[in-house]
């Protein structure tokens, strides 16, 4: 039996998640299993780019009558992707090098039709700057927890913020999805009312 199209969400992010049920309803998630690695030079836009696309494309080779969006997140600074940290030392050194300057998240996002036809893709940047940081600061929200699965070791939406001296953009799209031109894509697809 067919079952209703419905809007699959191609991510483990909790976050996302969080997000995309402020301007949704009625979705479900499929976690899309891909390779994340860059390639070597790859610029971060290109990076979130193409994974958002792989993604969406995955879990759409599995639910071909269904929407699917697929998106990632990843920190730049100076030319150099910041992906998840794998402990508190790494945590401890992305905190370090951000701490005091201005640094690019992107997220790319991609919308794929049913039968996998690309509807909308794009990639968002935001710049955040990070107020200088004392190494007891950094050693402290290490020690919370939070910079584990967080893109460059933070979240702004959490105590993370207290890290943050300014941001320009989007902080939706710092959280992990941008709001507003996802939103916006979702409506030219029909899948939410404007």
């Amino acid at each position: 039996m067919e079952h209703a199209t419905v809007l699959v969400l191609a991510s483990a992010s909790p976050r996302r998640r969080e997000l995309l049920g402020w301007v949704v309803a009625g979705w479900v998630i499929v976690v899309a299993e891909i390779d994340e690695r860059p390639a070597p030079e790859e610029a971060a836009g290109d990076l979130v780019s193409r994974l958002a696309l792989a993604k969406a494309r995955e879990v759409a080779s599995h639910r071909q009558s269904d929407w699917v969006l697929g998106a990632d997140t990843v920190v730049e600074i100076d030319g150099d992707i910041l992906g998840k940290p794998t402990d508190a030392a790494e945590a401890s050194a992305m905190l370090g090098r951000l701490a005091g300057r201005e640094h690019r998240v992107s997220t790319g996002f991609a919308l794929l039709a049913p039968g996998g036809a690309l509807s909308a893709a794009e990639v968002v940047v935001t710049r955040v700057r990070f107020r200088p940081l004392a190494a007891g600061a950094i050693a402290a929200y290490v020690a919370s927890g939070e910079p584990e699965g967080k893109a460059g070791g933070y979240a702004i939406q959490g105590r993370g913020a207290a890290l943050i001296e300014s941001i320009d953009g989007s902080l939706t799209n710092v959280i992990g999805l941008p709001l507003v031109e996802v939103g916006r894509a979702l409506e030219a697809a029909g899948l939410r009312d404007g």
